[in-house]
């Protein structure tokens, strides 16, 4: 009875160890100050849905306060401010199916994917209810449906996340593309294609923008288009530019920066700047 009791003891010590092993084996895999990056990409989607959605919601109540073409244009300054705010921290991907194509080609480590949708979504999700509270008795929150058949709404959705995650992977990931204003161009992207989609599918292009508002106003309408739509585009629009670019091959560039976010731009201006210092 002692000997069995004693087996036990020792079996939870190795599973306990074996614990422990295995979570220091993925801490030691995940980059330095990465709670940091977790809580900047939650504190920018939030910013982005409470923005975004928040204009919405205001337009459609009164279109007189907060223009349609108001509402787009706040959209897409919102991401351009936070792509310059958090993109040299965590990245500033600020949408699930953005992650999800930096990882599939290869310019973001999947060990980091799950980390960051889960911030993604957090963020999305407090902005949704938070702007339950602000906008009070509005029911619909901005929240992205179609307005005509699902079919029309998926297709625009594919097509202006492609153009968005297009100009994303340009900016982002090429070394040779001009990186200075990679955040006013996504933004304009952004605005761009919410202008056109708008009327159609609502220009969502992110799974967490239509999921926070639409769990905090319980609206369901054709939420899997804006799930099947935005990953279908950004995978289209990232390979797409990945096999028109150009070989890097050639430009020597280092594999710790071989990162796709805003950061990666920095990085390569500040080196460009210190091969131009002239050495005393």
């Amino acid at each position: 009875m002692a000997s069995s009791h004693a087996c036990e003891i020792h079996d939870i010590a190795i599973a306990q160890s074996a614990a422990k092993s295995q979570k220091h084996v993925l801490l030691a895999h995940l980059p330095p100050l990465f709670v940091q990056k977790m809580v900047a990409e939650a504190i920018a989607t939030f910013l982005l849905v409470f923005v975004t959605c928040g204009a919405a919601a205001l337009s459609k109540k009164n279109e007189s306060s907060v223009s349609k073409l108001g509402a787009s244009v706040a959209g897409g300054l919102i991401v351009t401010v936070m792509i310059y705010a958090v993109g040299h921290i965590s990245g500033a991907h600020m949408n699930p199916a953005v992650t999800l194509a930096f990882a599939a080609f290869r310019h973001f480590p999947w060990l980091q994917v799950p980390f960051y949708w889960s911030a993604q979504l957090t963020g999305a999700i407090i902005s949704g209810f938070t702007l339950r509270c602000v906008l009070h008795p509005l029911i619909e929150l901005g929240t992205t449906m179609p307005s005509s058949t699902s079919f029309q709404a998926l297709v625009m959705e594919i097509i202006v996340t492609f153009t968005m995650m297009f100009v994303t992977s340009a900016v982002a990931t090429d070394t040779k593309a001009v990186g200075e204003l990679a955040g006013l161009a996504v933004g304009s992207s952004v605005c761009i294609a919410s202008i056109f989609a708008g009327p159609i599918s609502g220009g969502s292009m992110n799974p967490a923008r239509t999921l926070g508002p639409a769990l905090a106003s319980k609206e369901y309408k054709g939420l899997w288009v804006y799930f099947v739509g935005p990953v279908t585009g950004t995978l289209l629009g990232a390979g797409a530019y990945k096999f028109i670019r150009e070989s890097d091959s050639s430009m020597n560039v280092s594999s710790s920066q071989k990162l796709s976010s805003f950061k990666l731009r920095r990085l390569q201006s500040q080196d460009s700047s210190n091969e131009e210092m002239p050495v005393p």
